[in-house]
């Protein structure tokens, strides 16, 4: 979120599905609104982008990995914390892709002032966040 926070300083930027650890490793899925794409699409997309962090997860560790069993998608976008369509495609599509790989999803949407769990409405803002 700080990174998000501090880093982004338009007014209005790209919209980011982010699929890994936040700080970590993560894969980006940057979202344009001039290419097509369906529910499908969207899905296989966010599937690939799992296992890759899975993979790059379990090669961080001596001992053979586990897969994990949570994923954590994040989007990050302007506008305010209440649902966009953009929001609604991307949580559809990761819920598909989370149930279809066995895993438990954490989905959150990200804008400077804070960040939203669009299925259980729980709201964190901020006015100044402060690197520690």
């Amino acid at each position: 979120m700080l990174d998000h926070a501090l880093g982004e300083h338009r007014r209005h930027h790209l919209s980011l599905v982010h699929v890994g650890t936040p700080g970590g490793q993560e894969e980006i899925v940057p979202v344009l609104s001039e290419e097509p794409t369906d529910h499908t699409l969207r899905t296989d997309v966010l599937a690939a982008a799992f296992a890759r962090v899975g993979r790059r997860h379990g090669a961080d560790r001596d001992a053979p990995a586990e897969p994990a069993r949570e994923v954590m998608v994040w989007l990050t976008r302007t506008g305010p914390l209440e649902l966009q369509d953009v929001d609604a495609v991307w949580l559809a599509a990761a819920l598909a892709a989370a149930a279809e790989a066995g895993l438990d999803l954490t989905l959150v949407v990200v804008n400077r002032h804070g960040w939203w769990d669009p299925r259980t409405g729980t709201v964190t803002t901020w006015r100044r966040l402060r690197q520690r």
